[in-house]
């Protein structure tokens, strides 16, 4: 199978695009980075430096069987979606031999899709809560852009929503990283919930090792599974006051941790709580989540990311 890789250097895309290749399967990876490239080549993934919305690499499209979208919130907007997916669309209509399978697309958006549930359990097929008071204002056009995946009549669409990401370099995680390095001190954006103390709610996970698992499996499956969206999370929530306390010990951080009004729309995003149990990757692709949880893996995920940034 030959599969391309959009955003093949990021926090998702690398790990993605190197389970693949270990699963024995020819990737590409297109990255912007020509230094980044390098670390692609060293993988034995075949770089393609572009920007992901160029037709340099559309020539390309007749060969493959699966295109991976793993750009990531902070590189895509609606705007771009659209052009993207409108140009290998009309791409694949043009340079695909008639007859030949449907070139499938997964679509990488995430579980803030979801809204604000008020604490209600949230699965792969609960119906959006994205309007009003109860949206998350970064993930917004999302939902749109899941339908135009799904519904469409040239590609083999397919959606994935991973929760909050975790492991290396620290992806979200590294928010309160980056902080406690810099400032001795271990916040987390948004407000205690009411009564008494500091109760933080929970965090719906998952660490970028299951993520890339997860790709190759709908990757070699999808055909089966076209029109599918997967919510992706570990099998339990965690404490994020829980959470917060073992850092500080961990860091031996002088002083509680605290919480921090958000600066911006993606902390406030982090700062929102989603309940998330998903079962259709468990009951449709036989996969499940193998990495130690947050909690019970902070001390080597803490040393990861420090090897990561010095």
């Amino acid at each position: 199978m030959k599969v391309l890789v959009l955003g093949a250097s990021g926090f998702i895309g690398f790990p993605a695009a190197q389970a693949l290749c270990r699963a024995g399967h020819v990737v590409y990876g297109q990255t912007r980075s020509p230094e980044k490239a390098k670390r692609l080549a060293a993988e034995e993934i075949l770089p393609i430096v572009c920007s992901p919305s160029s037709t340099d690499w559309h020539h390309l499209i007749p060969t493959f069987d699966v295109i991976i979208e793993a750009l990531g919130g902070t590189t895509i907007n609606a705007h771009s979606f659209k052009v993207l997916f409108n140009s290998v669309t009309e791409a694949v209509k043009t340079l695909r031999p008639p007859g030949s399978p449907k070139l499938s697309w997964i679509y990488t958006s995430g579980t803030w899709v979801h809204g604000t549930n008020g604490g209600e359990l949230i699965s792969d097929t609960t119906p959006f809560n994205s309007s009003g008071s109860d949206s998350v204002e970064l993930a917004k056009w999302r939902p749109e852009c899941e339908q135009e995946v799904i519904k469409s009549e040239v590609l083999n669409g397919i959606v994935v929503r991973p929760s909050l990401l975790y492991g290396r370099s620290g992806s979200i995680i590294s928010l309160m990283f980056d902080r406690l390095r810099k400032t001795g001190k271990v916040t987390w954006p948004g407000k205690p919930k009411s009564g008494g103390g500091l109760q933080g709610g929970r965090l719906s996970l998952i660490h970028q090792d299951d993520l890339g698992d997860f790709y190759v499996r709908a990757a070699e499956k999808a055909p089966l599974i076209g029109g599918l969206s997967f919510d992706v999370s570990n099998d339990i929530t965690e404490s994020l006051d829980c959470f917060l306390q073992r850092m500080v010990e961990i860091a031996g951080v002088q002083g509680p941790y605290e919480y921090t009004e958000p600066q911006n729309l993606f902390e406030f995003a982090v700062s929102t709580e989603h309940l998330v149990r998903p079962y259709l990757a468990r009951s449709v692709l036989g996969w499940q989540p193998r990495k130690l949880g947050l909690i019970d893996g902070l001390d080597l995920y803490w040393k990861a990311y420090l090897a990561s940034v010095e």
